[in-house]
């Protein structure tokens, strides 16, 4: 397989990169390119010009920045993981990366990359929605903050306009003791999730949930939040009857896409299970203990 012809464009700066993708509407940025290289070779994508970001030191970065943790759009997916900012302060991030396809896809695909060609499959998407991620972008017209709720809005779709750059998310960091967990199923190791969840949740002393966030991905157009479960768990002790609810909520409420994959029934059982399983091993992870039985 080979691409359609197409001319490649090295930017030497963020401003050069905006300029050119302004001068040719069809162009597409290229960072890591694990996404965007398969597609070309399919054909799947023919643009005219390539902007390639990924040799800009400026964006390859990770830090801290007004209580977000701030991930540059060079920044490689296998690098942020392993980073000790992320396992200290967001660990549910390394957690997330470390289900992306395999080590290489890793090493060389980027955060930002992910989350904006935004596959429904993706782990990256999900995550930045149950965190409520903001993405920046910046273009000829100037700078832009998108928030995640807003900014998928279809499978490979968001509400990038065609000449800004996504240069970095920002996820916020949970407060100390916020117990999170991460799950996908898949046909094999990696292979795309045919369904994953993820939670964070803080829990009182007294065991009861404070608040939570559920978020889920490979079962629509776009990440999936569970307002619905996330009430009906706020305020209760995780008790296997409540579990158990969230299930059957889940299962009631969710309406799954079906593909060559995966059918909707299957989608459903295996979100709802998900559900489940991610409020328990979350709940595990914050200082109030583990679910019990009583």
């Amino acid at each position: 397989m080979k691409p359609a012809p197409f001319t490649y464009r090295r930017a030497r700066s963020l401003a050069e990169a905006a300029d050119l993708l302004a001068a040719c509407p069809d162009a597409k940025i290229l960072a890591g390119g694990q996404s965007l290289v398969p597609m070309l070779n399919m054909r799947l994508a023919r643009p005219e010009t390539l902007v390639d970001i990924g040799s800009l030191a400026a964006l390859d970065y990770v830090d801290v920045v007004d209580g977000h943790l701030e991930v540059g759009a060079a920044a490689r997916q296998a690098a942020v993981a392993a980073h000790p900012l992320v396992r200290a302060r967001l660990p549910v991030l390394a957690a997330a990366i470390g289900r992306i396809g395999h080590s290489q896809i890793r090493n060389r695909g980027t955060v930002c990359g992910s989350i904006a060609h935004h596959d429904p499959s993706a782990e990256l998407p999900a995550l930045a929605l149950a965190l409520d991620a903001r993405i920046l972008t910046y273009g000829v017209r100037g700078t832009a903050v998108h928030e995640a709720a807003a900014f998928f809005t279809g499978t490979f779709d968001t509400a990038l306009a065609p000449d800004e750059i996504v240069t970095a998310v920002q996820f916020p960091l949970p407060e100390p003791g916020t117990g999170w967990a991460f799950e996908e199923v898949a046909r094999r190791s990696g292979d795309f999730a045919l369904v994953g969840g993820t939670a964070l949740l803080r829990a009182a002393a007294d065991g009861t949930v404070e608040r939570v966030r559920i978020a889920l991905f490979g079962v629509a157009s776009t990440p999936v939040r569970l307002p619905a479960v996330e009430e009906l768990v706020t305020g209760a002790a995780l008790r296997e009857d409540v579990l158990a609810a969230a299930e059957r909520l889940t299962a009631r409420t969710l309406d799954p896409t079906a593909d060559s994959h995966a059918s909707a029934d299957y989608r459903r059982e295996v979100a709802a299970h998900l559900v489940r399983t991610v409020l328990a091993d979350a709940f595990a992870r914050t200082p109030a203990g583990s679910p019990t039985d009583a």
